[in-house]
């Protein structure tokens, strides 16, 4: 795909692509494609995928508690568990404001170890990782919120699991479906780097566009768009309308260079796309 080349041009040292359509096939790529990055919140759909997988197999429920008095594990999956960003401080009272929380993702990773006595990066590797074929990721479990940011990929690896978010092998889809349809909707909030957001709408782990602005996704992205982008410069997005998905990998950090490139980049991709 020739929209794909002008990652060539981004002010970074090294970026990959991949877009993959609903059927899984690989529509285009460029750069490395098994060049390892570091995800940052890009994390959070993996770990999220994780906690599904464990509910299915029963380990856990989506409204079981977890987190502050009143919080459960779909409020911390939503950002609405009342969780500061960085700390484990409520801030609010659960289902009241949306609070985007690496803390709440803290909080998961310990609650998913309690259920099924496996450590989180041991269950993310035998539960996602390893059944999707992602030899090359794993959870950094010894850095700074491990579930919340501790991912290691490469754009390889995530056009695999974009290709899992569009036809689940590992989950139901209703529970994808569920995933990806707006938890608490109506509440606003904060989408980091993009400002405040009337409504922030979120599903299970996962951004929805609907007609969130500014944000990451492109002015001809569809509402039903859901994915991550995170703090290290790397995006992934699944469009349905446009039976596609889309990752972007780089090694700068997110920034206002970033801010002015992804849009268009995707717009050039869905164009191409038709």
């Amino acid at each position: 795909m020739d929209s794909l080349r002008v990652i060539e041009e981004w002010p970074v040292t090294t970026a990959a692509a991949a877009v993959v359509r609903k059927d899984g096939s690989v529509a285009g790529t460029a750069g490395p494609q098994r060049h390892p990055f570091r995800l940052a919140s890009v994390t959070k759909p993996l770990t999220a995928y994780a906690v599904l997988v464990a509910v299915e197999e029963g380990a856990l429920e989506l409204d079981d508690p977890a987190g502050p008095e009143g919080s459960t594990v779909r409020h911390l999956l939503a950002h609405t568990s009342g969780l500061a960003f960085d700390e484990h401080r409520a801030m609010a009272a659960p289902g009241t404001r949306r609070l985007y929380s690496n803390a709440g993702f803290d909080v998961l990773s310990e609650t998913l170890e309690q259920a099924t006595g496996i450590p989180f990066a041991q269950y993310a590797a035998e539960a996602v990782f390893q059944p999707l074929g992602m030899a090359d990721t794993w959870i950094d479990a010894a850095g700074r919120s491990p579930a919340g940011a501790g991912g290691v990929s490469t754009a390889a690896d995530l056009a695999l699991f974009a290709a899992e978010l569009q036809a689940p092998r590992l989950l139901d889809p209703s529970t994808l479906a569920e995933a990806t349809t707006v938890q608490f909707p109506g509440l606003n909030g904060v989408l980091p780097g993009y400002g405040h957001q009337k409504p922030n709408d979120w599903g299970l782990g996962f951004d929805i566009r609907d007609h969130k602005s500014p944000h990451w996704t492109g002015t001809s992205s569809s509402p039903g768009t859901f994915g991550h982008f995170g703090q290290s410069g790397t995006f992934l997005w699944v469009d349905p309308a446009a039976g596609a998905a889309c990752v972007v990998l780089t090694d700068r950090d997110f920034g206002p260079w970033a801010a002015e490139r992804w849009t268009p980049f995707t717009d050039g991709v869905l164009k191409e796309l038709g």
